[in-house]
């Protein structure tokens, strides 16, 4: 039995600029295998992703939302 150790990543996007942003987002990264969760918080810009890692990295994460069409950065909070 393996076990899955999930992370919580949060991102930042200042290129959210309407709210259609954030369902891109969600989709883009809801469709990846090894995220359980994508939030896009549209006034902040944040983007917190739960996910596993090692099928996900947060490179990954990164270039998905790039390529949708928005720039996001890994953050501190």
């Amino acid at each position: 039995m393996t076990t899955t150790t999930l992370k919580r990543t949060t991102l930042r996007s200042k290129d959210l600029n309407c709210p259609s942003c954030v369902g891109k987002i969600e989709r883009a990264l809801g469709q990846t295998p090894g995220v359980t969760s994508a939030k896009v918080h549209f006034s902040t810009g944040r983007i917190v992703v739960e996910h596993d890692p090692a099928i996900a990295p947060v490179n990954d994460l990164i270039e998905i939302i790039g390529r949708v069409g928005y720039v996001a950065k890994a953050t501190g909070f």
